[in-house]
């Protein structure tokens, strides 16, 4: 029951109490006066006896008259389901104590609405009286602050007065004898002054008026200068911005001039005006690179590629490397980080190296901003005086075979810096190697040139030096140079050995004889998985002479009934490093340098004495003149092999002339040998 509705029956009880007073009531009227007293006694009994009765047990005694209630509801519907004699009676019974207890409900109810007014009536006694507190309390906060306001005024008051009057004091004055030194005598006032303190003060304060009157005029006349200097450097930098057109049309006119002369002084200005904008390990490779073209190589070319303006930005404005505001799904995080780790700087430097007969080298050189490392990307123009094709070359002159191993070991496949494997590790990106597609290969050479050098210890010098670059330039200039003439060469010798033809030069003639029996059948490409398979190379697999990144053929030589297979193995330097020859002969049995003591004497022939056939500068040829040697060695096994050192087997027949056919307890064959008289004999 509301609060309205308890008011509202507050007012009726009232009137009736006034009823029940008054003097002219009927019969009927003190009967109704008379149980209106008692509701209201029997009202105020209940809220009296809310006071001792215990809720819980009011509300256990409305569940079981309920489901007593139902129970009875229950009884009258099966006494008239199954009606009988004594069925009325029941009935009567049954609605009789279902109205008692609908009565026992009632005054339940009523002392349940009882409680729920007294808890709202005592609910808003206790608000009252936390309102009241509560502004008692505001009351006195108010109070407060007001007083500490004016206590806070008080306490400036003194203050700012005292400021007032002492604001002459904060005056920085000149002292009393630069005062009475530079002052007139109208001023200074010494007869007055030397003698009243107070009149001193006044007089050295007039001067100091003075004085900045003065220096305002000063700074007026100042300014009017500058402002006329202003206008004149206005004027002429008008005239400045008026004569650039003017030089640009001048060098445009030039242009022809600079192209018939071969000094193109416009574009060597516009590279090197971008070259500012390089970072730093690039500008240091291309200042270097221009250095070395200039004094030593005219066949250098080099120059910038790449956005101006996006480094330009990059350089105002990095960016940050994440962005820790967004959140990101693991996949799109790990692209991000991945693109953000392998950026390349927006400029790159170009460097094209060209040989006699038109092939060209271009190395393309970028900067990794975040991994501080140079990777090179190349593209190759052949020539024309390059073999136009060729089966067993495919991939010789491919980025990861023609620039492998520049220097020893350096075949680009890891980074450099070995901080960069962590930082990789640590963001969840694998190995550096899986990103050479998109970033090209970190060549030490490539970071020597650039400046950088990476020590054993792990410490890396981050700073680009030019010292480390023009220390490194020319050797690895020549090395490029040497490696693309070496393997042009090698190239033209391997398609002339897939005709079955051995390419010799003419200063080599004379190292061999005139005739030799045994010819070259076959000439193929190999791998190092098929030569590892074969029995008699595990020594030298063993012994780190055979590794995954030479290159290896087959050739297939015969005479007769012998046929003889020779293995090379050629290493990515070639021919600083000659190639290695391992043969194995089929004739009569399998023999190879496992069981035949003479096959590993024709090895060592083609192996170690290879220093031999080099003449002049045949160096490059030293593959054609190992395979002729071993053809020749070939015959020379062939036409010594017998019992009987006076007639050999009949389908070989002796072509040459031996000293001797053997010699020593291994029956040595005689493979040197001497032009001079054209004969064989041992070594």
């Amino acid at each position: 029951m509301s609060s309205k509705d308890h008011h509202e029956v507050e007012v009726k009880r009232k009137r009736s109490l006034k009823k029940e007073s008054s003097p002219t009531r009927g019969a009927g009227d003190v009967k109704r006066s008379k149980s209106s007293t008692n509701d209201v006694k029997l009202f105020y009994a209940e809220e009296e006896e809310v006071e001792h009765r215990d809720p819980k047990k009011d509300l256990s005694l409305f569940k079981s008259t309920t489901d007593d209630v139902r129970k009875c509801f229950k009884d009258i519907r099966d006494s008239k389901d199954k009606p009988d004699k004594s069925t009325n009676d029941h009935i009567e019974t049954k609605k009789r104590e279902t109205a008692l207890h609908f009565v026992l409900l009632k005054k339940l109810n009523r002392l349940s609405h009882i409680r729920c007014k007294k808890s709202r009536d005592a609910t808003n006694e206790a608000k009252q009286r936390i309102d009241q507190y509560h502004l008692q309390l505001q009351n006195l906060l108010y109070e407060t602050m007001h007083l500490e306001k004016e206590i806070t005024k008080c306490l400036e008051f003194n203050m700012l007065s005292y400021d007032e009057w002492s604001k002459d004091e904060e005056i920085e004055l000149v002292s009393v004898e630069e005062f009475y030194e530079e002052a007139p005598s109208d001023i200074s006032k010494p007869e007055t002054t030397k003698e009243d303190q107070h009149q001193l003060r006044l007089a050295r304060l007039d001067w100091e008026l003075e004085q900045r009157k003065m220096l305002a005029q000063k700074l007026k006349e100042s300014e009017t200068s500058k402002d006329q200097l202003d206008k004149e450097i206005k004027t002429q930098q008008e005239y400045l911005e008026n004569l650039q057109p003017k030089l640009t049309s001048i060098l445009q006119s030039t242009k022809p001039v600079q192209e018939y002369l071969g000094m193109p002084f416009d574009q060597i200005r516009e590279q090197h005006q971008i070259a500012g904008h390089l970072p730093h390990p690039l500008y240091v490779l291309y200042m270097q690179t221009d250095a070395y073209r200039q004094a030593c190589d005219k066949k250098l070319e080099v120059k910038i590629e790449g956005d101006i303006e996006a480094a330009k930005s990059m350089k105002s404005t990095p960016e940050l490397f994440a962005d820790k505001r967004r959140r990101k799904t693991i996949d799109s995080g790990k692209v991000e980080r991945k693109k953000k780790v392998l950026k390349k700087h927006p400029l790159s430097v170009v460097l094209k190296i060209k040989t006699k007969d038109g092939t060209c080298l271009q190395l393309n050189f970028y900067y990794l901003v975040t991994l501080e490392i140079v990777t090179v990307v190349m593209q190759l123009k052949s020539g024309s005086e390059s073999p136009s094709s060729c089966i067993s070359w495919g991939d010789l002159l491919s980025p990861d075979l023609l620039l492998n191993e520049i220097y020893p070991g350096d075949n680009g496949n890891s980074s450099p810096n070995a901080a960069n494997q962590y930082e990789l590790r640590r963001l969840g990106l694998g190995e550096f190697n899986q990103y050479i597609k998109e970033t090209g290969k970190p060549y030490l050479w490539a970071q020597w040139l650039s400046g950088l050098q990476f020590l054993n210890n792990n410490k890396s010098s981050k700073v680009a030096d030019s010292s480390v670059s023009s220390e490194n330039m020319q050797q690895t200039i020549k090395r490029l140079r040497r490696r693309i003439k070496s393997r042009l060469s090698l190239l033209k010798q391997l398609a002339s050995l897939e005709r079955g033809i051995i390419p010799l030069a003419p200063e080599a003639m004379s190292l061999f004889p005139t005739k030799i029996v045994a010819k070259l059948a076959s000439w193929k490409r190999s791998t190092y998985e098929d030569f590892c398979v074969l029995p008699y190379t595990e020594e030298l697999i063993s012994n780190g002479l055979a590794k995954e990144s030479d290159i290896f053929f087959t050739a297939t030589m015969d005479r007769g009934s012998a046929k003889m297979t020779a293995q090379i193995v050629m290493t990515p330097d070639y021919p600083a490093v000659a190639p290695l020859f391992l043969v194995s002969l089929q004739w009569q049995t399998e023999r190879s340098a496992l069981n035949d003591i003479n096959i590993q004497e024709m090895e060592e022939e083609v192996n170690v004495h290879y220093k031999e056939m080099i003449i002049h500068k045949s160096h490059d040829q030293i593959l054609a003149n190992q395979l002729q040697r071993l053809l020749m060695c070939f015959d020379v096994y062939l036409e010594t092999e017998t019992q009987n050192a006076e007639e050999g087997p009949k389908e070989i027949s002796k072509e040459k002339v031996y000293a001797r056919f053997a010699r020593g307890p291994n029956r040595t064959k005689p493979y040197k040998f001497c032009a001079e008289v054209g004969i064989f004999s041992h070594r």
